[in-house]
């Protein structure tokens, strides 16, 4: 199994893994590329795959990036478990420059004149979240609903960081399949002469074994005396 662990995590180490991996990022990343390489599946698959999970990685897919890794990969008949592991390079490191690349682009995109700070973002996101949480309250009681703030963060925000994220996501995507594709080859290539090689080992000592039995067989033949 790709993902079976010897030790299971419990919530808490699973949520501290998300923000910050044991071990640092660049660890965390060499651990995803190992997988990667190891999976048994042909190469231009596993490619499409990290192509797949490369690319969801940019648009704002809040809660379902993992869905719609598996699913892009299978509609590229690629790989779904090298899409999967792909996600993993949205992190807490990255994904901030991803989404303020993917908004300034966005609003470049759209004509619109927003600030982009910060303070701006952060309120935005609060004040949507806190009135979709009230509209959702509304329906069990009298209250009227609002849709002003959700209004304006999916026009000033959503919107504009899902238009910008697709031509970024797209150029990733391509780099990372063309860089998956020469050396998951190169790897399975190595790995299948390696796997030879030890056949080859394993074959040539058991037939030395069974030339040593077989001299051991006729020496004792050769000494037991003939009958009278």
């Amino acid at each position: 199994m790709v993902f079976k662990r010897r030790d299971k995590r419990s919530y808490w180490q699973m949520t501290r893994d998300f923000v910050y991996p044991k071990g640092g990022f660049w660890r965390a990343i060499l651990y995803v590329a190992h997988r990667m390489r190891r999976l048994p599946d042909q190469p231009h698959r596993i490619a499409r795959g990290v192509f797949a999970g490369t690319f969801v990685n940019f648009p704002p897919l809040f809660g379902v990036q993992m869905l719609s890794a598996a699913g892009l990969a299978w509609a590229l008949r690629g790989n779904i478990l090298a899409a999967l592991l792909a996600t993993f390079l949205s992190n807490p490191l990255t994904t901030p420059f991803i989404a303020m690349g993917s908004l300034k682009l966005g609003h470049w995109m759209l004509g619109i004149r927003a600030p982009l700070d910060l303070a701006y973002v952060t309120a935005a996101f609060t004040d949507a979240g806190w009135q979709l949480w009230k509209n959702f309250v509304a329906i069990f009681t009298s209250d009227p609903t609002h849709w002003d703030k959700l209004g304006d963060f999916f026009t000033y925000l959503y919107w504009p960081y899902f238009v910008g994220s697709i031509i970024p996501g797209i150029l990733f995507s391509f780099v990372t399949y063309y860089l998956t594709l020469p050396l998951v080859h190169a790897y399975q290539k190595l790995r299948a002469v390696k796997l030879r090689e030890r056949a080859e080992k394993r074959r040539a000592l058991r037939e030395k074994i069974a030339a040593m039995q077989a001299r051991l067989a006729q020496s004792g033949d050769d000494e037991t005396p003939g009958e009278p």
